[in-house]
């Protein structure tokens, strides 16, 4: 039996700011045509992700690869995780600072690895060991990034509070103020009915080195499972790892509860519990799919039989 591809992009939930939504639009589209033109041609639910989130790994719009936030020391640190909810296998890859594509290392820990998880200079050496690229830091590194951290430590020898963490306690009215990108993510199902997942960030700004947040770990940022769903997350990493938020989500729709309910209840379930901010994209084995952010705006794109839609907030 032929299923009808689909795939779900995410490119951040937050206050993108009235000059940024053609970038992020562009950006989104871009990425569906990349991830949907390989479904088309029959290519698997990995591979699509793969392509898509690569695609917005190398637009300095976003908050992964190229042009992500700085660590406090000044350097970017990448997280990625990928799923294939066929065969239950997963690939991720943390704290890495000499690789243009987390998302490309990812894919070689699912493919080549009898392992899921790779961390810092190890995750590099075992990219290396299968045919990636070591790049210099700085090669991800922009001037908008470096100009943003040292406002960011000013502020904070200042003692002025910090809009760029996320914490368990900020409010909807700290929220719109936050000046930030974020976290990408895409979710796939392709013709032979299997679905797939994969997120992929810089995490946030001025954060500690080796700080990881949720866009890697299993079933916090990403999930897939083709006898529930998959499911990528963007927004404030700490809530959505107490929560294990991705995989509350899937495990709803494997008990016949819809994606287009469970991803607005699952961002509700985030705000009430712990205060949390961020957006989802969930979408099951037959098709169906959810899309929810409690943020102002969240970066989103689909792609099916229909051509593609993209948008900047969920109606």
């Amino acid at each position: 039996m032929s299923h009808t591809p689909k795939l779900l992009i995410h490119g951040g939930a937050w206050a993108i700011p009235d000059d940024m939504v053609a970038a992020h639009e562009r950006g989104v589209r871009n990425a569906l045509d990349a991830g949907y033109s390989l479904l088309h041609q029959g290519a698997s639910a990995v591979d699509a992700v793969e392509a898509a989130v690569a695609v917005l790994e190398d637009d300095d719009t976003f908050d992964a690869g190229r042009g992500s936030f700085l660590t406090r020391d000044g350097h970017v640190q990448l997280d990625a995780l990928l799923m294939d909810g066929g065969t239950m296998r997963a690939g991720g890859v943390a704290c890495v600072e000499r690789l243009r594509n987390p998302i490309h290392a990812a894919r070689l820990v699912l493919d080549k690895s009898p392992h899921v998880y790779f961390v810092g200079r190890g995750a590099e050496e075992f990219a290396q060991a299968h045919g990636m690229e070591l790049i210099d830091n700085s090669e991800l590194v922009l001037d908008r990034e470096r100009v943003r951290l040292e406002d960011a430590q000013a502020k904070e020898r200042a003692g002025l509070p910090d809009l760029t963490f996320a914490g368990d306690d900020k409010s909807p009215e700290t929220a719109v103020e936050l000046a930030s990108h974020d976290t990408v993510g895409a979710v796939a199902l392709d013709q032979k009915g299997n679905i797939a997942a994969g997120t992929s960030t810089g995490g946030t700004l001025n954060k500690a080195p080796g700080r990881v947040g949720d866009s890697s770990l299993i079933g916090c940022g990403c999930y897939a499972d083709n006898a529930s769903a998959a499911v990528s997350l963007t927004g404030w990493g700490e809530p959505i790892m107490k929560l294990v938020l991705g995989k509350w989500a899937v495990d709803r729709v494997q008990m016949g509860r819809a994606p287009e309910q469970v991803a607005p209840d699952a961002i509700a379930y985030l705000f009430k519990r712990l205060g949390g901010h961020g957006g989802m994209i969930l979408l099951a084995p037959d098709g169906r799919f959810g899309l929810a952010h409690n943020t102002p705006r969240m970066a989103w794109g689909i792609c099916d039989a229909q051509g593609p839609r993209v948008g900047i907030v969920i109606d």
